[in-house]
């Protein structure tokens, strides 16, 4: 029984947050002001809460090492809105886009599905059925070619990847613990476990 005396006092939710309809992707990606890395799912806004310690520094590692294990023609990017279609805006951890993409426009807000070719998603409590299951079916959906998701085992980074087949759906391609090391998009090896590690 929910003690009424000590809930919490909710202002009335303004009327623009749940239009008729829901937002498009051009409308989402105008409004200014919204909490940091809001998501447009179905054309609903999805609010995402503080990232834990782990989740911050596994992120960190993905974007260092991606981005400098990349070709020339390839990047890799932290937290950037991807526009799949007009009602799917969402924010991958990480992503790898073309280099043409990410040295476009400064001021960009946001990238397009076909400019990607790795999602990555590090689980978090309050996302874990999104990051599972919602996300990568849209990813895959919008044509990214390959998508990562990252479990925490313990405090142990563990990274599952997949590619998409033929049916325009994610495969799982491998299960890595400790070191990652793959040739597709391009060849890459990371050693996971310094997700844990602390500096001395």
């Amino acid at each position: 029984m929910v003690d009424e005396t000590h809930a919490p006092f909710m202002e009335p939710v303004p009327a623009w947050v749940y239009p008729s309809g829901g937002f498009t992707a051009e409308t989402f990606l105008r409004l200014r002001g919204l909490p940091k890395r809001t998501q447009l799912i179905d054309g609903g806004l999805v609010f995402t809460g503080p990232q834990t310690s782990w989740h911050s520094r596994v992120v960190s590692l993905l974007v260092y090492e991606l981005d400098r294990q990349a070709p020339a023609e390839l990047r890799a990017a932290r937290e950037m809105a991807v526009r799949l279609d007009d009602r799917q805006v969402p924010t991958p951890d990480v992503i790898v886009l073309s280099s043409e993409a990410f040295d476009r426009d400064d001021q960009a807000n946001h990238f397009e599905a076909d400019e990607v070719v790795l999602a990555v998603e590090a689980v978090s409590a309050d996302s874990a059925d999104r990051d599972r299951d919602t996300k990568p079916h849209l990813y895959a959906r919008a044509g990214i070619e390959h998508f990562w998701r990252i479990e925490d085992d313990d405090g142990r980074a563990v990274v599952y990847t997949y590619t998409r087949n033929p049916a325009g759906q994610y495969a799982i391609t491998g299960i890595h613990h400790d070191r990652l090391v793959l040739s597709v998009p391009y060849d890459v090896e990371i050693d996971l476990t310094k997700v844990g590690a602390r500096r001395s």
